[in-house]
């Protein structure tokens, strides 16, 4: 017998209107959402990650939004487990599931699946954390490139995060990280129809400057203060907190914050446009 089960996928650069559209669908075939935002999956952070209201999860049931403490490390592996499990329970109750979010890496782990890369211990991930806390990217580079020259060949040397992982897995297994890369899309159990929502590119810039603006309004410095004394953890490396936490320490003053988050978010737009405009597997609709 065919198997009838779709996972709907919203997708699309921050600010686009995906929530309401998501909800709207969700509503309409009475199922529940699935977060694909990795950063509206920790607590404490719901005005600067635009995370669905209460109102909003009272419509439709969510998944995977505020579950974790902020200190709680949190990777598109473990998420592509969580979901699939989630999907085996969920598939029983309804024929969709509504899928929705912005990071890539979280979309592509559901639908493509990640490589079974392994498990890094706490020491080896404090050790390299600690490492570029005090020397800089620049010899970890170094150390990459004598490690696992091809993977330092194609990779972003700019990504700090990518580039220590790199080296964590180097460590962890004694292999390059290279060696661990298949990229082999993995079958899934049900079928996946990837929906792209997009705007004019002024359109969108706009409703990302009008977002931020309302984020103020809505107490996004609070927010940033309240989660301050946390500013060193991965969680918090974001925009709308980085920024905010140099007025706290004094380098930057409010205007100038404001406009920086704007602009990062919008370079942050295009990062996603680029990285979905390769996926042939997406239907587009104009908003």
């Amino acid at each position: 017998m065919e198997n009838t089960n779709r996972l709907i996928v919203v997708l699309g650069p921050t600010a686009v209107g995906k929530t309401e559209y998501a909800l709207s669908m969700a509503e309409s075939l009475g199922c529940p959402i699935i977060n694909a935002d990795s950063r509206q999956i920790y607590k404490g952070l719901s005005i600067g990650t635009a995370a669905p209201t209460a109102e909003q999860m009272a419509r439709v049931k969510h998944y995977f939004v505020q579950m974790l403490p902020l200190e709680q490390y949190y990777s598109a592996a473990q998420y592509e487990s969580d979901v699939m499990c989630l999907l085996s329970d969920l598939f029983k109750q309804h024929e969709a599931v509504v899928m929705t979010g912005g990071s890539m890496m979280y979309i592509d782990a559901v639908t493509k699946g990640i490589d079974d890369i392994p498990t890094i211990d706490d020491e080896v991930r404090s050790n390299l954390q600690e490492r570029f806390r005090t020397e800089g990217i620049e010899p970890m580079l170094a150390e990459l490139k004598l490690l696992d020259p091809e993977y330092y060949a194609e990779a972003d040397l700019k990504n700090h995060k990518r580039i220590i992982h790199a080296l964590e897995v180097c460590y962890q297994t004694g292999k390059p990280y290279s060696s661990f890369r298949t990229q082999v899309v993995k079958e899934r159990p049900f079928k996946i129809e990837k929906i792209g929502l997009r705007r004019k590119r002024e359109d969108l810039f706009e409703r990302i400057n009008r977002r931020v603006d309302m984020m103020m309004e809505e107490g996004l410095m609070e927010e940033a203060r309240r989660v301050y004394p946390l500013r060193h953890l991965n969680s918090l490396n974001t925009v709308g907190y980085k920024e905010l936490f140099k007025v706290i320490d004094g380098e930057w003053d409010l205007p100038m914050a404001v406009e920086r988050i704007k602009k990062n978010t919008r370079v942050y737009a295009k990062k996603q446009m680029l990285w979905f405009s390769k996926d042939t597997d997406i239907k587009w609709i104009d908003v």
